[in-house]
């Protein structure tokens, strides 16, 4: 088959356009040919036979008249075993390789494989003649601590007889392990990896169900107020230097996930440079071995070419979606969205589109819920479960969640943590603010035991700002307890230290059984005679809850430190 040709005519930053003869598809690869060099870019916009096309590297050389060849494919990415614990860019370049190769100066148009053609050892679950369509497992291969299945492309949707299958052994992952015939009779060659287009969600699923079944990352406020599901959404808003690159952090240490994919969409060098260094480090605490070793990194920094932002976010829900079909539990976090859009609007605004709100294109919401809405819980046709679970931290201008990027955020997902300037400055970490954020799944807690201590939290604020006008003086006895309970809550519950290893995950067992106590102690009736009385004694009882913080659940340091709170509540005499 003949390519089809065309050539530059005219160029405006990463945007050209380009007369062509023949016949293209929207999103389509192209090459722009410059010498020996071939600079990769992609169909956005088609108006009669003119192309107009983003380019993923920077502009600079490229002249009206030059040559472009279009490849005839969807921007795809490759599929197969040899993807965990790689650091990507947003086209699926491996990173450690190109350095190796070219230093830390990439040549411009320099393109590497992504899965490199090692052996695997390859262990059949399919025998000839049995039947199989996209997505079907023909067997496994160990990759770290999981069995990578290895399926039929899921680009094949009809059904089809597996015609010959390699026995138990070590292959190449190029290396045809399977031949399948199909309703035509045409026989096609399988091997362990494939390509799939990344605009395109993967549904070689039986079905998809509403997510219900808690996501435990053992971060207290969020598994106990504002839970998330497996399968759900969430988004983390806040001003720069609130933690939300830590809390993505924490988040995908101990959240009980199996797989991490990190798309880091544009967000800066510097914070993405101390993921790249921490991430080999960390040890996993379900595993003792690197968390790097069930992790994927996607990285394109805001100092990389912006058309590549939109690119690295589809290309991490691609492989997400890949993994979730082998029945895993995936994370994605999207670190940020707010730099997705604004390269959106960027590319809106070469295409010379009616711009919407702040400029942003007036699509801008629909792109985000599509992008949200590649999660899910899904049944695959086995009858095994996966779950792709999608987190993207969105960087309001000044911390202002009316933005268009937040407010599109919102409607579409399950979940919402704000992060508050006010408590990360005050050392309140996590620094998501208990009065703002809300979710939409439900909790390892009781409702009721959760509307009580939200009510204390909010009737708490209320005083602490009338104290602020007529001072501790002018506040009743009463309000002021109200005052102290919300306080506590705080400093002994929606705190937690991340530097401590018992405080920095709790697990769902002790939540449930530590919430139950601060809760009967929030519904306590108090009678004290005096402010002063009930302040020393909430700060002896808020040391001692932070002291069993620290204390292995369980353990006998645990139970005496217990014994010592129920004491002191106990010898209240102002009951």
């Amino acid at each position: 088959m003949n390519k089809v040709l065309g050539k530059v005519v005219s160029i405006s930053g990463n945007m050209i356009s380009v007369e062509f003869k023949g016949d293209i598809i929207q999103n389509e690869v192209g090459y722009v040919l410059l010498g020996k060099k071939r600079l990769k870019a992609e169909v956005i916009k088609i108006r009669g036979d003119i192309a107009y096309m983003q380019v993923f590297e920077y502009t600079k050389g490229i002249k009206v008249g030059d040559r472009i060849e279009f490849s005839g494919q969807m921007l795809s990415v490759q599929l197969g075993p040899g993807l965990l614990a790689q650091i990507y860019d947003g086209l699926q370049n491996p990173l450690p390789e190109l350095a190796q190769e070219f230093g830390f100066f990439l040549p411009v148009g320099t393109e590497l494989p992504a899965i490199a053609p090692k052996k695997w050892n390859f262990t059949p679950l399919v025998k000839k003649n049995d039947k199989v369509t996209g997505g079907s497992f023909l067997g496994h291969v160990p990759e770290g601590i999981f069995k990578h299945k290895i399926m039929v492309p899921f680009y094949i949707k009809e059904e089809c007889i597996v015609e010959s299958i390699v026995p138990k052994g070590n292959y190449k992952s190029d290396q045809t392990i399977a031949k399948i015939r199909n309703e035509d009779g045409k026989v096609i060659d399988v091997s362990m990896t494939f390509e799939w287009p990344v605009k395109i969600p993967i549904e070689a699923y039986a079905e998809k169900l509403s997510p219900s079944e808690p996501l435990i990352t053992k971060i207290r406020i969020i598994d106990t107020l504002f839970p998330i599901a497996k399968g759900g959404t969430y988004c983390i808003p806040g001003p720069f230097g609130a933690g939300k690159t830590v809390l993505q952090q924490i988040t995908s240490r101990h959240a009980e996930i199996d797989i991490v994919i990190i798309a880091a969409c544009g967000e800066r060098a510097g914070e993405v440079v101390e993921t790249l260094r921490e991430f080999p480090h960390i040890q996993d605490p379900r595993t003792g071995k690197p968390l790097m070793e069930r992790t994927i990194i996607i990285c394109n920094t805001s100092s990389m070419p912006v058309a590549a932002r939109e690119s690295s976010v589809y290309t991490a829900a691609t492989i997400a979606e890949y993994y979730r079909q082998m029945g895993l539990n995936v994370l994605l976090l999207a670190d940020s969205t707010s730099r997705w859009a604004q390269a959106m609007r960027e590319i809106s605004g070469r295409l010379e589109e009616i711009p919407g709100e702040e400029a942003y294109p007036a699509y801008l919401e629909s792109r985000i819920a599509n992008f949200y809405e590649r999660s899910g819980l899904v049944r695959l046709r086995n009858g095994e479960m996966g779950s792709l679970t999608i987190g993207g931290t969105v960087s309001p201008a000044g911390g202002n969640f009316e933005e268009p990027v937040t407010q599109g955020t919102l409607k579409v997902v399950g979940a919402f943590y704000g992060l508050s300037r006010d408590r990360a400055n005050a050392r309140r970490f996590p620094s998501v603010s208990p009065l703002e954020s809300w979710s939409k799944y439900t909790s390892i807690i009781p409702q009721d035991k959760i509307d009580t201590a939200r009510s204390i939290l909010f009737k708490g604020e209320g005083v602490n700002q009338m104290m602020k006008v007529v001072g501790e003086e002018g506040t009743s006895i009463d309000d002021f307890l109200i005052y102290l309970k919300a306080e506590f809550l705080d400093d002994v519950y929606l705190q937690q230290n991340g530097f401590d290893k018992v405080d920095a995950a709790t697990t769902a067992e002790r939540q449930q059984y530590v919430f139950s106590k601060i809760v009967d102690i929030l519904r306590k009736e108090f009678t004290f005679t005096e402010k002063k009385e009930a302040r020393e004694y909430f700060y002896k009882l808020r040391h001692n809850i932070i002291d069993l913080n620290y204390k292995e659940y369980g353990s006998n340091e645990f139970k005496n430190q217990e014994k010592k709170i129920d004491s002191l509540l106990k010898g209240e005499n102002h009951a």
